[in-house]
């Protein structure tokens, strides 16, 4: 009787075990008079489910919503880092002078005063909102191509390679998006007199370089933010279903908005640790190659060293742990705010089970 609304409620993306149909049943309900004002009923919740989401899961639409999500997450919360961030780059690019994060942001008050902490937000607003467009936007492209073509069994099995795969693919393009701007970054916050704006920067490198300095740090950027989102992401996806498994005392299905947006918090910042940790060396090499003129990434390694490519980890797993964190948290809630489908932690296919012999 019920078996098209079960199916459609096995459909939706939150579905998931504890997802239950409540019936309704007609005996219990006393006979309504003839010309008596009916009482209006529930409706189904398949009907609800359909009617919950703004798009369909990995149409056009929801691609686009994703990205304007990235864009928010990224940009914004980049822009509000720029003063660690800034501070971060002189420790990198001048350690003999920037000896610790409180020193640098002493040093910096007392040169440049507290304007001088808002160096480069421009270009980090600009290029951090571009990567962020296609950072989570080809992520979910990417995760739903490489599903498809794996299938619901192998996607299921391999899901940590899956996350991996559809991050690297991610960032790829993301970084070109990014590498102008994040050149013009580094150029106005570690190279004093340089310029101290954008519209500064930007004809002033062309002049230089040409067009290859915008695009000179874009392998090592590809070193640093392709693990860095790997990281980000697969960690993420792992951390949300442990969480959901271990520390969550109910359902993911039972609880609130709020109360997942929480766990997406405290995700993020796990997986944020990591990445710092991960991307640091890179993003050193990143920070000394754009600001110096014919180096490449292999002599800037060769000279930072081993102990020089760590030189303001403290600062980074701290801005990072925060921004990944936030970006999670912006990101999934633009997701409850355009009503987009929010798929549940993933589970074992039926199919899979039976292979295993764990069903009865």
């Amino acid at each position: 009787m019920y078996s098209s609304v079960a199916h459609l409620a096995r459909a939706n993306p939150f579905h998931a075990p504890h997802l239950q149909l409540v019936q309704y049943e007609a005996d219990a309900s006393p006979a309504v008079p003839p010309g008596a004002p009916r009482r209006l009923r529930p409706r189904s919740l398949a009907a609800a489910a359909v009617e919950e989401y703004s798009c369909e899961y990995g149409s056009m639409k929801f691609y686009a919503l994703c990205g304007v999500g990235g864009v928010l997450s990224c940009g914004l919360t980049h822009t509000a880092v720029v003063p660690l961030d800034l501070v971060k780059c002189r420790m990198q690019v001048d350690p003999q002078k920037y000896r610790g994060i409180f020193n640098g942001f002493s040093i910096t008050l007392r040169e440049d005063g507290l304007r001088g902490l808002a160096k480069g937000w421009a270009p980090t607003f600009i290029g951090y909102s571009m990567q962020g467009l296609c950072k989570f936007g080809f992520y979910e492209v990417f995760k739903v191509l490489y599903s498809n073509i794996l299938g619901e069994e192998n996607a299921y099995v391999w899901r940590t390679s899956l996350y991996l795969a559809a991050s690297a693919s991610a960032e790829f393009f993301a970084d070109i998006a990014l590498a102008p701007m994040e050149a013009a970054k580094v150029r106005i916050q570690t190279q004093p007199g340089y310029a101290n704006t954008l519209r500064e920067a930007a004809p002033k490198m062309f002049q230089e370089e040409g067009l290859f300095a915008f695009y000179k740090g874009v392998a090592p950027l590809w070193m640093r933010q392709i693990p860095y989102t790997m990281m980000k992401f697969a960690c993420f996806e792992r951390t949300v279903e442990a969480l959901y498994k271990y520390v969550v005392p109910k359902p993911r299905s039972e609880c609130s908005k709020g109360e997942q947006l929480v766990v997406t918090f405290v995700a993020g910042y796990i997986a944020g640790v990591f990445c710092a940790i991960v991307s640091h060396p890179a993003d050193s090499v990143v920070s000394v190659l754009n600001k110096e003129k014919g180096s490449s990434a292999s002599q800037v390694l060769q000279r930072l060293g081993f102990k020089g490519v760590w030189k303001g980890l403290f600062a980074r797993i701290i801005m990072i742990g925060t921004l990944t964190a936030l970006q999670w948290f912006i990101y999934d809630s633009v997701k409850v705010y355009f009503r987009l489908p929010r798929p549940p932690p993933p589970e074992m296919p039926e199919s899979l089970k039976k292979k295993l012999g764990l069903t009865q």
